[in-house]
């Protein structure tokens, strides 16, 4: 327990800093960051693309008795093995994220990402194997950990000195503070997931550990172009979110008693990621921190606007010799600034900084060409619509917001708005799909792709609008023939997700979901 007491010392300390001070802080710091965007210090020769990965793992039947007790079972990871494969701490225990090293927006530079990942994750995909344990690239788990349920999984938690600790939360100070903040009053608020067919209330934030998620970052070559690039943003998140939903069930035990299997396949979501990232992390600030955000009419607004954001966990950063030390705690607030497009402001170096736009809708995918292509369809849009100004950037922010939610709601099957390129209102798929990608492929042409180079890099999208066919919607087919052939809601959903597992460990890394 001495480990649990230091956890909840650290976590004590950060909810006893100076809220008012830590803001005042940050405000001023945001002075210092629109200096600097005057001075162009964020501004690049070219465009840059990164991109952020995030698994869980699960049991793949060897080696060891935890392993061996259920199949593709979501698994704890050793936090020494996370330290050998390289990756990163999520919120769960059984989370692992991976950030690319961020690369020219180029052919080259896409084909750099898509090998790092590639690399990477193989490298760590033969290391778990020896602990008997598979990373997977999904949106939502279903199957809990061997012998316990899910809502006793993601409500384990202690006190310790008047601290909550998540029992099965990484020891990442951060994530517990999340969880005992409160907004800076004294209201002991609880969590409460809330999605088409799920309530669940609890004492942390683990639920937000049930989702994870890709996300491709586009910094713009030119700081005071942020805002237009931002509204451009807003107005492909819908079309890129309905192609790419894939978390369209929970654990079957957290559905609501009056939910049964007809009412989750005909009313449930396909997007279900969304309802937990938002319902868990809104209750506890004034304003919901992870929303679809207004256009910016600056970039210094941005600034501005991340600078006033509640912060509710006020971490004072350490000291450091970075460039953006001199914004450090302004930069600490970028952990907190939810937004499902969000700018950023940072840089480890002057040559480094950059404002970028981080793009953070879409659940991690079925292959990593799929996830890539994702990034290749954001990046080329960023670059080419701003270009040839198209009149998307004049549809209505409230039907850019409309479309996003009803992606969620419906995937592929969602009304969506769109002003094509030749001006005029259009609420037809194809004609959307077909102008979004076309410009997609545009975009990957601008930056140097040839023609074939750009086509490639995008077909995987292309695929699944014109068979009209996401993960979701294969997910929601094959629950609902297993349910026709007589299996329960819940043996359907997890016979589901092992078939999911089963082929996902024969085309993540090389394949694609088209193979499917």
């Amino acid at each position: 327990m001495d480990t649990d007491h230091d956890l909840s010392t650290r976590v004590r300390e950060v909810l006893d800093v100076d809220r008012d001070a830590f803001a005042s802080r940050a405000a001023e710091e945001a002075e210092i960051v629109k200096q600097r965007l005057r001075e162009g210090a964020f501004d690049n020769h070219q465009s840059i693309v990164g991109f952020e990965y995030e698994f869980y793992a699960v049991a793949d039947g060897r080696w060891s008795a935890e392993s061996r007790a259920g199949e593709y079972a979501l698994m704890r990871v050793p936090r020494r093995l996370l330290q050998l494969i390289g990756f990163e701490k999520e919120l769960g225990l059984h989370n692992a994220e991976m950030s690319t090293s961020p690369q020219p927006f180029s052919e080259h530079g896409l084909q750099a990402q898509l090998s790092e990942v590639r690399a990477r994750l193989q490298a760590a995909l033969d290391c778990t194997s020896a602990e008997g344990m598979r990373l997977v690239s999904d949106g939502i788990w279903t199957i809990p950990p061997a012998g316990e349920m899910a809502t006793e999984y993601l409500d384990d938690s202690v006190e310790i000195d008047g601290i909550r600790i998540a029992t099965n939360m990484t020891d990442a100070v951060r994530y517990h503070a999340m969880a005992n903040a409160t907004g800076g009053d004294d209201t002991d608020r609880q969590t409460r997931l809330s999605a088409p067919g799920v309530s669940f209330t609890t004492g942390t934030v683990m639920p937000e550990s049930l989702i994870t998620s890709i996300q491709p970052h586009y910094q713009v070559s030119q700081a005071a172009t942020l805002p237009v690039h931002f509204r451009y943003a807003l107005r492909i998140a819908g079309p890129l979110l309905a192609l790419g939903v894939n978390s369209p069930f929970f654990p079957p035990e957290m559905y609501d008693d009056d939910w049964d299997a007809e009412r989750v396949l005909s009313e449930g979501a396909r997007e279900n990621r969304i309802h937990v990232f938002e319902s868990v992390l809104n209750d506890r600030t004034a304003d919901p921190k992870v929303r679809f955000p207004a256009d910016l009419e600056t970039t210094e607004e941005a600034v501005d606007r991340i600078a006033a954001d509640e912060a509710f966990v006020p971490m004072d950063p350490e000291p450091g010799t970075r460039f953006d030390d001199d914004f450090a705690t302004f930069r600490t607030k970028h952990g907190t600034y939810w937004r499902w497009v969000r700018p950023v402001f940072d840089g480890a170096t002057r040559s480094a900084a950059n404002a970028r736009i981080e793009f953070r809708p879409i659940a991690a995918q079925p292959t990593v060409r799929d996830s890539i292509a994702f990034q290749a369809a954001f990046a080329g849009l960023l670059e080419e619509l701003p270009r040839r100004e198209h009149p998307v950037v004049d549809l209505p922010w409230e039907r850019a917001h409309e479309n996003f939610y009803a992606a969620v709601a419906d995937g592929l099957d969602a009304d969506l708005n769109w002003i094509a390129n030749h001006g005029d209102l259009t609420t037809d798929h194809e004609e959307i799909f077909e102008d979004l990608l076309n410009h997609a492929v545009a975009g990957l042409e601008s930056a140097g792709c040839s023609p074939s180079e750009a086509e490639r890099w995008i077909a995987p999208l292309r695929w699944r609008a014109h068979e009209q066919i996401t993960p979701a919607s294969w997910k929601r087919d094959r629950v609902s023939e297993r349910i026709d052939d007589g299996d329960p809601f819940a043996v359907a959903v997890e016979e589901t997700q092992r078939e999911y597992i089963r082929k996902q460990s024969e085309t993540l890394v090389d394949g694609g979901f088209s193979e499917w």
